[in-house]
């Protein structure tokens, strides 16, 4: 099962272990299993995940293959914005593009991951 996890984690060194941990391992076991997508801030993580990009993950995961026409269709909303919301999870590597032109999200599973903890 492939899982993304998006995670705000504003120590980037932190991150960056992680990350290269995670890679040792599945260097290891011969595949990989989850997919840490790290933010800064919760400010960054909710510019880039809006609501209306969350509900494109939503409508993506598990659906395989879709055309933008039908990913608007089925959202309710107008190709253009569908089509600019869709760009930018395709930067992020949430959602890929197949060699057909379709999108797809290639995750299993999609885990956001953050504490809001008391100032000491």
């Amino acid at each position: 099962m492939k899982t993304a996890v998006i995670e705000i984690n504003p120590d980037w060194k932190a991150a960056l272990k992680a990350g290269a941990k995670g890679m040792r391992q599945a260097a290891k076991s011969g595949r990989v299993q989850q997919f840490t997508f790290s933010y800064a801030s919760p400010e960054l993580l909710f510019s880039e995940i809006s609501p209306k990009r969350w509900g494109v993950l939503e409508a993506m995961n598990g659906a395989g293959e879709m055309s933008l026409r039908e990913l608007a269709r089925r959202l309710e909303r107008d190709v253009k914005s569908v089509h600019r919301d869709v760009h930018a999870l395709l930067a992020t590597g949430l959602l890929e593009k197949t060699e057909s032109g379709k999108i797809v999200c290639p995750f299993d599973k999609v885990r956001v991951d953050f504490t809001l903890e008391q100032a000491a």
